[in-house]
């Protein structure tokens, strides 16, 4: 049983505010440089919510990466050179693969990027690829086109017999060393919003632009969120699922401000491992 579940424990319910985008016809977009002056940016995250926040922990068998599009289980590997990128490469990836096998029957995993996420400077220049703020903003990593793209990025010999098969992104996402006690990370119910909700947002770099889902607001989102995950414990969070029979196929999420936050919380600090699972049928 994860440690965090006890006869004892107090349910965490919140209220908080979400940046969803407007949908006001035009993709929005984001820069990784500064473009010039003259460019009409549309900038993603504007449209603030409250919303309810439900303590996920008093349900925590019930959730389906195929309903709702995330769990929440046990992740006992040691590991602790989160400092030390070649180490996570060489060491914690093979743990993270085998975590995702396990959890979703995949055949085979990729583990193709890892992020470590803190409380950072939004100023570009003070983030690195691998070492990057939370985002507060409501969003789901790939869209119906990306998905397929990164699949030909990564393995583009085998894409192509790949894609003719069954394809789903899946992020672990898990704290370093210590219990989140800031900027935990909400998920919105998969079943829950539609597919005229997801908007894509263009990523715009200088040599390629690439592309995510935003969320526009709904009453209809359920969000959840598992207060105090603690470094033993992983959520899998499905971003891409090539399969179009009901199943989740994309799961918006976001860090938050905790409103029971303590002012003297240690700063969050979590890592995010980015993988494809390819699957036999």
């Amino acid at each position: 049983m994860l440690s965090a579940m006890h006869s004892n424990y107090a349910v965490q319910d919140v209220r908080a505010a979400l940046n969803y985008t407007e949908d006001n016809g035009v993709a929005p977009d984001y820069y990784f440089y500064e473009p010039d002056p003259a460019v009409k940016q549309n900038p993603p995250g504007t449209d603030t919510h409250e919303v309810a926040i439900r303590d996920g922990w008093p349900r925590l068998n019930e959730f389906s990466l195929d309903r709702e599009g995330f769990v929440l289980r046990p992740f006992p590997e040691k590991f602790n050179q989160f400092d030390d990128d070649a180490a996570i490469k060489q060491a914690f990836y093979s743990q993270v693969i085998h975590f995702v096998k396990q959890h979703t029957g995949a055949q085979r995993v990729v583990v193709f990027d890892h992020t470590i996420r803190k409380r950072l400077p939004a100023d570009l220049k003070a983030q690195t690829t691998v070492q990057r703020p939370a985002v507060l903003l409501v969003h789901s990593d790939y869209t119906v086109d990306s998905g397929p793209q990164r699949v030909r990025d990564i393995v583009p010999d085998e894409a192509d017999d790949l894609l003719k098969r069954r394809v789903a992104f899946y992020n672990v996402w898990k704290p370093l060393y210590r219990t989140v006690e800031e900027l935990p990370l909400a998920m919105c119910d998969a079943s829950s919003h539609a597919a005229q909700d997801m908007l894509r947002m263009d990523l715009k770099y200088q040599e390629r632009t690439g592309e995510i889902y935003v969320m526009r607001y709904s009453p209809s989102h359920r969000w959840t969120y598992f207060p105090k995950m603690q470094a033993d414990q992983a959520l899998i969070l499905k971003t891409y699922d090539s399969a179009t029979d009901g199943r989740a196929r994309f799961m918006g999420h976001s860090a938050f401000e905790d409103p029971n936050t303590p002012a003297d919380a240690p700063k969050r600090e979590s890592i995010e491992v980015r993988t494809m699972a390819f699957f036999n049928a």
